[in-house]
């Protein structure tokens, strides 16, 4: 292991490079993630109320979801996608963002994915170098991407990705790579309670829900990761990012409609994992 690191020092060119194309393949598997996950429990969801609703009646068996089955298929024409269709971005690139078979448009937003998870990894190589503290920052920013987009789609959170950030961060801070371990605990303890405390003066003065706890748990999840004293710079950044965004959706609707916040506190965290404590330091030293 140590051999790969001193190699992939001396070689910055394979070390980005090798960033880059991982990064790309990863960025096609979240787009799975992304797209099935939320499917998956929908499905397990409905099987769970058929059975409480009519536990004396047979479930009909529909096909079921996974992350690999049923395969990559054209959403239009059905028609299997093969493994040279299915190359990060160079596929798309190639197909001219088209089905070769019904030529229907496929989506650019997964060329994006794969393109902003290499992006961001690429950051993260350049930030932390080859190291274990590079690694878990990657899986952190992977896990990000993949909790932005499914509470950008679904206004929902799953517990399985927020909890495995949570995990993650503990994990990493008790060998001490971002912080220490009781700074960790007391991360997820206030970044938890930040929000919910936030959420209940706001249901008692308005009688409304703020947010959902999923919001909660992923601050949670940030503070273990980063500790307590980016919580501040998370929810600062969160709030006015989530203000400026939410003030431009209310011009655009006629109607007040609820909107994501994981996204905004995922990039808020993500800030603070790169540039955090350069901000602070910036901050504190114009007093």
């Amino acid at each position: 292991m140590s051999d790969l690191i001193d190699l992939l020092n001396q070689n910055s060119i394979l070390f980005y490079t090798a960033t880059a194309v991982i990064s790309l393949c990863i960025g096609s598997f979240l787009n799975v993630v992304i797209f099935r996950t939320p499917k998956m429990m929908e499905q397990a969801w409905q099987n769970e109320c058929k059975m409480l609703l009519h536990p004396n009646e047979p479930i009909i068996e529909h096909e079921k979801l996974s992350l690999n089955t049923p395969r990559s298929h054209c959403r239009g024409c059905k028609a299997l996608i093969h493994w040279y269709q299915n190359i990060p971005l160079v596929s798309w690139l190639v197909l001219r963002g088209k089905c070769s078979n019904c030529h229907e448009p496929i989506s650019i937003r997964y060329p994006f994915i794969e393109l902003l998870t290499c992006i961001c990894s690429v950051v993260i190589a350049y930030s932390f170098g080859p190291s274990l503290h590079m690694i878990f920052a990657l899986i952190f920013t992977w896990l990000l991407i993949t909790l932005s987009f499914i509470d950008f789609d679904t206004q929902y959170l799953p517990d399985r990705f927020t909890f495995t950030l949570l995990g993650l961060g503990l994990a990493a801070n008790s060998m001490q790579l971002f912080v220490s371990p009781v700074s960790a605990i007391w991360g997820a303890i206030i970044g938890f309670l930040c929000l919910w405390v936030v959420c209940v003066m706001y249901k008692i003065i308005t009688g409304k829900d703020g947010m959902g706890y999923g919001d909660f748990k992923l601050l949670a999840a940030l503070g273990a990761c980063l500790g307590p004293l980016m919580l501040p710079l998370i929810i600062l950044l969160s709030s006015l990012l989530g203000s400026i965004i939410g003030i431009i959706l209310m011009k655009k609707r006629k109607e007040s409609l609820p909107f994501a916040f994981g996204p905004y506190i995922a990039l808020a965290g993500w800030i603070a994992l790169i540039w955090g404590n350069q901000i602070m330091q910036i901050y504190l030293g114009s007093y």
